[in-house]
């Protein structure tokens, strides 16, 4: 009896790894605007994600994953097609990513309606924060106005009292200006939206230099950034006017824009030079594997990967059972390159900004350097339209 015992345990065994080595992985759909302007972008939020899973060796929660890497181009006709064969032919239970708020606003109602779990970490326009919020939608990094809010509010604090604000003209530029003057509070003497594939600035650069402001701020990610600050130095105002930004000098545009981004200042969430482990940990190995210095892009999806690695595992991979699955993803329970990640009710993180400052490095390299805590704790301006508790 205890041979057959034995036996009987043996064969139990062989059949449970049988099991778990055949277990089939669970798909994840990661869309980014990889070939266009945002490319950058989209590349550095990719190459973070998977540097997680690589590092588990295919597994999030311990569990198989296959990831669908999807390009958009930035246009949301692509993205919408997408979204279909991802949902309706690959049948992912989770997608990820998304680059522009363009593309942000035209895939959200799509996925978040057939109960598909959608896990923003760049793009966060504002309706979707707020009133068109959705408890399938949970977002690793900011509400667009968000970063801008706390440059505005290191501007009133500056004293500041004449600002110009330019940025491009979709949903992003307009949220990050509203953001900007939501702290700023005084009135802006001028605000300029380029259209969206503008990359020659020179014509407004003259016309904001005779407007003679204390100070400007912008918003302009990607190649944008690259060629708005290049044109600000060609055009004898670096040094002059304080310049201050959001999502326009960081990790993916610096090694091109070196001593042009001399002194920019950038609100953000996050910067290399964070001292974290987790920050610590992530900032050395993106570094190897990549030979760069990571954005705040790579951060938030670097993040959106650890939590998804702590939400899988506390369903042991069963995203099917949804109600358990957004219980998992709202805990959050993971350690975050911030240093402390807590989601809000409306499934954005409440998290602490700081206005950051482009210098060199003991290296030589040009990166951001951490200033001043402008906002700590902070909550999302939309939260409070949400009506999810």
């Amino acid at each position: 009896m205890r041979h057959m015992l034995r036996l009987l345990g043996f064969a139990v065994g062989i059949a449970f790894v049988v099991s778990a080595t055949a277990q089939q992985p669970i798909k994840i759909g990661f869309v980014a605007s990889l070939s266009s302007s945002l490319g950058a972008l989209g590349q550095d939020m990719h190459d973070a994600f998977m540097l997680v899973v690589e590092r588990n060796k295919g597994r999030l929660g311990g569990v198989p994953v296959q990831i669908l890497v999807e390009d958009d181009q930035l246009k949301p006709e692509v993205a919408t097609q997408i979204i279909d064969k991802l949902i309706d032919k690959e049948k992912v239970p989770i997608i990820t990513g998304i680059t522009g708020s363009n593309i942000m606003m035209a895939i959200h109602k799509k996925v978040v309606d057939k109960g598909v779990f959608l896990i923003g970490s760049n793009a966060g326009p504002s309706p979707i924060v707020g009133a068109q919020c959705s408890p399938y939608y949970f977002h690793s990094a900011t509400e667009n106005g968000q970063r801008a809010e706390a440059v505005g509010k290191y501007a009133a604090d500056k004293g500041y009292r004449r600002v110009y604000a330019m940025a491009p003209n979709f949903q992003a530029g307009t949220d990050t200006v509203a953001g900007f003057k939501r702290y700023y509070k005084h009135p802006l003497i001028e605000e300029v939206y380029t259209p969206l594939n503008q990359l020659d600035f020179q014509a407004e650069l003259a016309q904001l230099s005779a407007a003679k402001p204390d100070a400007v701020y912008i918003f302009y990610p990607g190649s944008f950034g690259v060629q708005f600050v290049r044109q600000w130095r060609q055009a004898g105002l670096s040094g002059k006017i304080p310049l201050l930004s959001t999502s326009t000098v960081d990790g993916i545009n610096l090694p091109a824009l070196q001593d042009s981004a001399i002194g920019v200042g950038d609100g953000s969430f996050w910067g290399p030079e964070f001292e974290n482990p987790a920050s610590r940990q992530f900032v050395a190995e993106f570094e190897k594997k990549h030979k760069r210095i990571p954005s705040q892009y790579a951060a938030a999806a670097y993040d959106s990967a650890l939590l998804l690695d702590s939400a899988i595992a506390k369903v042991k991979g069963n995203v099917a059972d949804k109600k358990a699955f957004m219980a998992a993803l709202k805990a959050a329970d993971f350690r975050s390159v911030r240093g402390t990640f807590k989601f809000n009710h409306n499934n954005f993180p409440i998290q602490d900004f700081y206005l950051l400052e482009v210098a060199k490095d003991s290296r030589g390299r040009y990166t951001l350097k951490t200033g001043p805590k402008t906002m700590p704790a902070a909550q999302d301006a939309y939260h409070t339209q949400c009506p999810m508790k």
